[in-house]
This record gives C-alpha cells, structure tokens and sequence, in this order.
C-alpha cells in the first residue's frame, strides 16, 4: 500500500466502528448502500434538531448535543455528508464527526481524482464549525502522483457545508 499511515486511519476507524454494541443487519434498513444507512441513521429530526442514531431517537437532545448525545451539530453533520455525497463514502463517524469519502474521478478529467475529510467540529452551528480538506492526485506515468488542491477548494466546500447547514436549520424553523 502507498500510504501505510493513511490505511492503518482508515484500518483504526472501522475497528473503532465495529466495536461494542449490537450487530445490525442490513436489512433493518433495507439497504446495503452505506450513504444511505448514514443518511437514515444520523438525519436531522425536525422536533429537536438532533440526530437519529442507528435508529436511537435522542429525544432529550437539542441543538447543541445533550449529555450522551452525539458531539457534533446535526445540521453541519447532515449538510456535509450532503454536499460531499458525490463522492464515494469510505466512513462516516457522526460521534466524532468525521467524514472520509474515497477517491473520486470527474467524468471530464480521468486523469485527475480527488479525495476528501471533513470534520464537524462542534455542536453549535458557527462558521468555525467545520474543516474539508481536499486532496488531489493525477495520473502519471502509469501511476497516481499527489498534487497540491487549491486552498480555495478547502474553504469553497466549507462555505458549501455552511450555506446548507443554514438552509436546513431555517426548513426545521420553519416547519414547527
């Protein structure tokens, strides 16, 4: 492998994932797609802006998280996970607030593939709340040869991240 410290970060995380806790089968969800167990596991519930939890309701949480609640602000949490979702997703921690999405190719440029992590750093909703850092790789020589993404990159999916967190925050508002 080319990056043994990225593998034993992936490696890390689906053991941490996987540990504790009760086995759940795809079919409580009706769906093998991990998008789509995240998205229906970690939604936004329009009560109490919290999250969902592999189908554990947090009824006592708001907004900002609750004691035993997840860590992380559910409208940055589902806003990311919505605006990186045209990448493939490699692992999503909503405790942690971690998304790690796996290589992506545009259809126009197959030469050239990007990456991306994001971290969801708090429970309040605030410009400083969440981190995308893109990573960026071109074919050459028969092999995949890292290249710098532009810093405007990082802070255009950020403000990505953020205009939706506000969009979804103001649905919730508006539909109470």
């Amino acid at each position: 492998m080319r990056h043994p410290i990225l593998a034993a970060l992936l490696i890390t995380t689906a053991l941490t994932a996987c540990s504790g806790g009760r086995q759940v089968s795809n079919e409580e969800y009706g769906t093998d797609n991990a998008r789509e167990r995240i998205l229906r596991g970690g939604g936004v519930n329009p009560t109490n802006a919290g999250l969902v939890v592999f189908g554990v309701d947090r009824s006592q949480q708001n907004e900002q998280g609750g004691p035993g609640g997840v860590s992380v602000n559910a409208y940055l949490w589902r806003a990311t996970l919505e605006t990186l979702s045209f990448m493939p997703l490699a692992s999503a921690d909503p405790a942690g607030g971690v998304i790690i999405t796996d290589w992506y190719s545009p259809p126009t440029a197959e030469s050239e593939r990007f990456k991306a992590q994001a971290y969801v750093l708090g429970r309040q909703l605030r410009s400083d709340g969440v981190r995308v850092q893109v990573f960026r790789q071109i074919y050459r020589g028969g092999q995949w040869v890292d290249q710098p993404a532009s810093s405007a990159t990082n802070s255009e999916m950020e403000d990505r991240v953020l205009s939706r967190a506000r969009e979804l925050r103001s649905q919730t508002s508006a539909s109470r």
